[in-house]
């Protein structure tokens, strides 16, 4: 590996890989529109993923060792993806999310009375060969007018496609990376799922939990770029999951932020199948990282990083 090309790479993990893999001493390009210059010795190349034309007019005769993928959402870019890049590339890395999993096949408890979240039943957690994706097959265009799609299930299912594109007579070697939740680094962490926690139990307001929340997989931010370039660099091909140590479920991350601010969670019960807050969970939503763990990688424990982001995201 020398060469590499992280499409996407502008922001939070993505930021971490890139200069992972330049410090290592690769040449890094990364793609994009052009919203945000590359950090320093990395190169970039300026073009619309969605236009293949301009794509592969932009990229010219340029090969890579390796690509990394960290913005393929749905089939149609995996499939331009799968045109431009066959032949120009040895390896192909897609950042890819535990979301491709759900709906679990498991189905959640029923609610409970009481003054707070019960015990859920802890289901196996879900192993790469949970998801069957030779029969995910491209949705049909939505008809309108009238509601689309559930956001959340539209998402997984863009993503289950995208995956099944790239795996369907490969064009290069292909690796998908099942990331869990990531959390950590502050503001950094965009999707402000932790400042959720940390802005509701300081103020004393109560958090919207399901009587019985299944736990769920985390990764610290840095893990999941150190995975990333890890795969990068290695010879398996398929998917593997990508998640710290430990799942968790909802009341237990309460507790953590609970503890950091000197305050006591304060909670609301949701019916079943009602939006709740982040990472409460009806259903079965952790994964099974033994796949990984085995080819080599060394997760860390959600119990040993945790309490350091939530430091973060209250000191910001």
């Amino acid at each position: 590996m020398n060469t590499i090309l992280v499409i996407g790479g502008s922001r939070y993990f993505g930021k971490s890989l890139v200069t992972n893999a330049r410090d290592a001493g690769h040449e890094v390009t990364v793609l994009n529109r052009g919203s945000s210059a590359p950090p320093a010795g990395v190169g970039r190349v300026v073009a619309d993923r969605d236009d293949e034309a301009g794509l592969r007019a932009a990229l010219g005769p340029r090969g890579f060792d390796v690509v990394i993928d960290q913005v393929c959402y749905t089939p149609r870019q995996a499939a331009v993806a799968r045109r431009v890049f066959a032949g120009r590339t040895g390896r192909y890395v897609m950042t890819s999310t535990m979301e491709v999993y759900d709906p679990a096949t498991l189905p959640g408890p029923e609610e409970r009375g009481g003054r707070g979240p019960a015990a859920a039943p802890v289901p196996v957690p879900v192993t790469e060969d949970s998801l069957d994706l030779a029969r995910t097959l491209p949705a049909a265009p939505h008809p309108g007018p009238g509601p689309g799609p559930d956001p959340a299930f539209a998402y997984a299912e863009r993503k289950r496609q995208a995956e099944a594109v790239l795996l369907r007579e490969p064009a290069f070697p292909f690796v998908s990376v099942r990331t869990a939740h990531v959390l950590g680094g502050g503001r950094e962490e965009f999707t402000g799922r932790l400042a959720h926690y940390v802005q509701r139990i300081a103020a004393g307001t109560p958090v919207d939990v399901h009587g019985a929340p299944y736990a769920t997989s985390f990764i610290h931010h840095r893990e999941i770029a150190d995975l990333l370039y890890w795969a990068a660099g290695q010879e398996f091909t398929g998917p593997v999951n990508a998640a710290s140590h430990g799942a968790l479920d909802v009341t237990g991350l309460c507790e953590l932020v609970a503890a950091r601010l000197g305050r006591r969670p304060r909670y609301r019960l949701v019916e079943r199948g009602a939006a709740a807050s982040p990472f409460s969970f009806d259903r079965a939503y952790a994964m099974d990282n033994g796949r990984a763990a085995a080819l080599g990688f060394g997760f860390g424990r959600v119990a040993d990083w945790l309490p350091g982001a939530i430091g973060e995201a209250a000191e910001a």
